[in-house]
């Protein structure tokens, strides 16, 4: 019978050919994208692709769809989308550093009486990777795992601001040059060894100190209160108990 030789395997194989190509061209866009190439324009994707415009249009478009690219009309550029990082945030939740964290989270939140978040670093933002909510107080707060925190004006931001090196984050090294308040704020979690959130968004008090694996700074770990529980003698307890609980973490991590 007509067919009858080819195997099963054989017609997997070509009837799978325009799905993996189709794959690939997305990786292939979604890989276009670095540190030092945040935004692109169509037409650099399509130079990257070597496919015709419209063709690099209809795969940005269906990208955009699945929220893994999106698009500024003010810039005509491309960057890369939410999906994306929250799918780096569920690949970083894999890295060894959590596992190892998690002791420490659960040491911070006994001897705070807060809740402990442990974030790190998805390339614009700091993002939060495990949250070790505190549930013997009257208020329970916690943080959704995968959320990115505002640069500026979370604790953790304020951390990487302070220890990541130029290299690193090109585009806090430009907000240090530019914002001598921000410059303010780094010398002083430096000074500290922790930092505040400002303004206290919903009530909320953030304390967050950095996290090194050898000299680089790999994780910011904090705890987090309402502002009314958080505030006076009982933070000044918990940043020192912060304190304490980060550097052993980073030793553990092998930090000189």
């Amino acid at each position: 019978m007509r067919g009858g030789a080819v195997t099963g395997g054989v017609d997997e194989s070509a009837g799978d050919a325009p799905a993996i190509q189709t794959v690939q061209r997305a990786a292939t866009i979604l890989q276009a994208f670095s540190v030092e190439r945040p935004r692109l324009t169509l037409a650099e994707l399509t130079a990257d692709l070597a496919i015709s415009r419209a063709t690099a249009h209809r795969y940005a478009r269906a990208l955009r769809a699945a929220n893994l690219l999106r698009f500024d009309t003010a810039t005509a550029t491309y960057t890369l989308g939410p999906q994306v990082l929250a799918m780096e945030a569920a690949a970083r939740a894999a890295l060894p550093i959590v596992t190892a964290a998690e002791p420490h989270l659960d040491r911070l939140t006994r001897l705070t009486n807060q809740t402990s978040v442990l974030s790190v670093w998805n390339g614009e933002a700091p993002t939060v990777v495990r949250c070790m909510d505190n549930t013997s107080g009257d208020v329970r707060l916690s943080v959704r795992t995968g959320s990115p925190l505002d640069l500026l004006r979370s604790a953790q931001g304020r951390v990487f601001c302070a220890y990541l090196s130029a290299a690193e984050a090109p585009a806090v090294a430009r907000q240090l040059r530019l914002s001598a308040g921000l410059r303010a704020v780094v010398e002083q979690v430096r000074r500290d060894g922790f930092a505040v959130n400002s303004p206290e968004d919903f009530g909320v008090r953030v304390l967050a100190a950095p996290v090194f694996e050898r000299t680089q700074v790999v994780a910011a770990l904090a705890v987090l209160g309402t502002s009314t529980a958080l505030s006076g003698a009982v933070e000044a307890a918990a940043a020192d108990s912060l304190r304490l609980v980060a550097r052993e973490l980073s030793e553990a991590l092998g930090a000189g």
